[in-house]
């Protein structure tokens, strides 16, 4: 009866020492997870362009163009015709000058639109291009920081994966020692139960 109990006692011993050993030593516990691979993110997708806004519509200088003319086309005849005509060299110099001075003003108004076309059509063509290089800055900040972003979560994974190997490995050794501990008792018992019975 005590050769079978200590052959049982053997073999169980046997089976603690070889899962000791693959608790201890195995070379799947000591090797660390490999890393997550970073993955490259892709461009942010571009938003719609707003719609354009409508503009006021431009000054209309056809009146001013059509009406600058003071001087009668045709005197009447007759003493209306002969008073016109008097009126006229008494107020020829005087009135020539306002054909020119009105002359010169419809000028300058139909030369001041076409600057203030021209110069909102630069002011707007300056800003596109201002817009789309801030765009494409933008653009490529959002890119590195989800870069950025995709390395801190695989970092963060990594480091997950360490910690969880530590604290296994930690607690593989804590129910080793405890296990060496209950062996240790056991066989102690038996030198001990082997002293009191010699």
């Amino acid at each position: 009866m005590s050769t079978e109990r200590e052959k049982a006692a053997e073999a169980l011993r046997l089976v603690r020492e070889a899962v000791r050993e693959r608790a201890l030593h195995g070379a799947e516990s000591t090797a660390l997870p490999p890393a997550l691979p970073v993955r490259t993110p892709e461009a942010m997708p571009r938003e719609a362009d707003p719609p354009p806004v409508a503009l006021p519509p431009r000054p209309d200088a056809g009146a001013v163009n059509a009406i600058w003319e003071v001087r009668p086309k045709q005197l009447p005849g007759g003493l209306r015709g002969w008073l016109a005509r008097v009126a006229h060299r008494l107020l020829g110099p005087t009135l020539e000058s306002q054909v020119t001075f009105n002359s010169r003003q419809v000028q300058l108004d139909n030369e001041i639109l076409a600057y203030v076309d021209a110069r909102v059509e630069a002011t707007h063509r300056h800003y596109d291009a201002i817009l789309g290089l801030h765009g494409r800055h933008m653009g490529e900040i959002d890119e590195r920081h989800l870069i950025l972003q995709e390395e801190l979560v695989a970092h963060v994974h990594d480091l997950v994966k360490r910690i969880d190997l530590v604290l296994s490995e930690a607690e593989r050794g804590r129910l080793s020692l405890e296990f060496a501990l209950r062996d240790l008792r056991s066989r102690l018992q038996r030198l001990e139960e082997r002293l009191a019975r010699e």
